[in-house]
């Protein structure tokens, strides 16, 4: 039996009323990728890529079209639902960590942990492991202000892996990082590909697209190009 993809949307539109005038994010978006892909999604800026990601991931609901996340339709979950999906199925990493800086690295990595209802002694083991993981563990008490940008990175890394999602969806990763700390993201990030995990990120990063298996490239809210790279 065929699996259903990861993520498959069709003529996907996405508008937004300021005031009196109507912005067209995205003009009909088609595209589809199965569990474990490496995707890059690239375009200048305004070219709809942070607003395909927001949808990709449940943030926003479509103005039209059709989307589905793991077979899902999505425009027929609740808010409930979708919060559900998003906390259980979906890991974010965002430009900015978004880490609450009164809390440890490890603290962080529970939070989401938390919100699934694990328990304290399974989510502090988990979070250490993945603190290893992303080679962090003597690093697991100090809080977010105490920790460099790449440092930071590793951790919001480690926090979107928590409740092992079938997707991680990734918004300019490396933009907020020097290049030799930004290369070190992007070695985490083939390792997180090689270990099956399926992969999403929004990229103006060229080293990054680089290293991604497949770069689907937006102009002016549409598909202008969807490419397999050769590796």
């Amino acid at each position: 039996m065929t699996k259903s993809p990861v993520i498959l949307a069709r003529d996907v539109v996405k508008t937004y009323q300021v005031n009196a005038q109507t912005i067209t994010a995205l003009r009909g978006v088609s595209l589809s990728f199965a569990a474990g892909e490496y995707l890059a999604i690239t375009g200048p800026s305004g070219s709809g890529k942070s607003t395909l990601l927001q949808l990709l991931g449940g943030l926003d609901l479509p103005t039209s079209g059709h989307l589905e996340l793991m077979g899902t339709p999505i425009e027929r979950l609740s808010d409930a639902q979708l919060a559900d999906l998003r906390l259980r199925r979906v890991g974010f990493i965002f430009q900015r960590f978004h880490l609450m800086p009164v809390l440890s690295a490890r603290e962080n990595i529970e939070l989401p942990l938390a919100e699934a209802g694990v328990r304290p002694a399974e989510r502090t083991a988990r979070a250490l492991d993945l603190l290893a993981y992303v080679g962090l563990t003597a690093r697991a008490d100090h809080r977010a202000t105490q920790l460099s940008g790449g440092e930071m990175q590793r951790v919001a890394i480690a926090r979107a892996l928590a409740n092992r999602p079938a997707l991680i969806l990734a918004d300019e990763p490396t933009g907020e990082l020097d290049a030799r700390t930004g290369a070190q993201i992007l070695d985490l990030f083939d390792r997180l590909h090689a270990d099956g995990t399926t992969l999403v990120v929004v990229t103006h990063d060229e080293h990054l697209a680089e290293r991604a298996a497949r770069r689907v490239h937006l102009l002016d809210g549409l598909v202008d190009r969807d490419e397999i790279a050769r590796r």
